[in-house]
């Protein structure tokens, strides 16, 4: 064997194994996911992955997110959240921001956006989105003009 295929062939290995290496930093959650939509979720610390095989899909923060919630085109509501449990947020831990405005958007259809509500909306929230590994820390309501 030459000499130049050689070190193409080891470069290419080095390369292989160097790409199989992933760190995930502390605070951080990634989600992988395979062809046949399996996800497999890496916690903070060093994670051997498969290259050609395994993707990340979603990097989640777990220090908290906000998203703002509109309805009829103005804004509402600010919802502060964070992740909990990120094994039951499985699949879903892309969707987080939908599914946070969705849930807030149909509880502000029931009750209205009033500054004496945001407690009350924020317990509703905590309730129906605990299942899926998401906790609540702050709502900020916006009145309606």
């Amino acid at each position: 064997m030459s000499p130049a295929i050689l070190f193409a062939m080891l470069a290419a290995l080095a390369a292989l194994g160097s790409a199989s290496v992933r760190r995930i930093p502390e605070g951080q959650v990634y989600a992988l996911r395979r062809p046949g939509g399996h996800v497999r979720l890496l916690g903070a610390g060093i994670h051997f992955v498969l290259p050609l095989v395994e993707r990340v899909a979603h990097k989640v923060s777990l220090a908290g997110s906000a998203v703002t919630v509109e309805t009829d085109g103005l804004p509402r509501a600010v919802v502060y959240y964070q992740l909990l449990d990120p094994a039951r947020a499985g699949s879903a831990i892309g969707a987080m921001p939908n599914l946070v405005s969705n849930r807030t958007r149909q509880l502000l259809r029931e009750e209205p956006a009033a500054p004496g509500n945001a407690m009350r909306l924020k317990q509703r929230l905590n309730e129906s989105l605990h299942d899926s590994g998401l906790l609540v820390a702050r709502v900020d309501l916006r009145p309606m003009p």
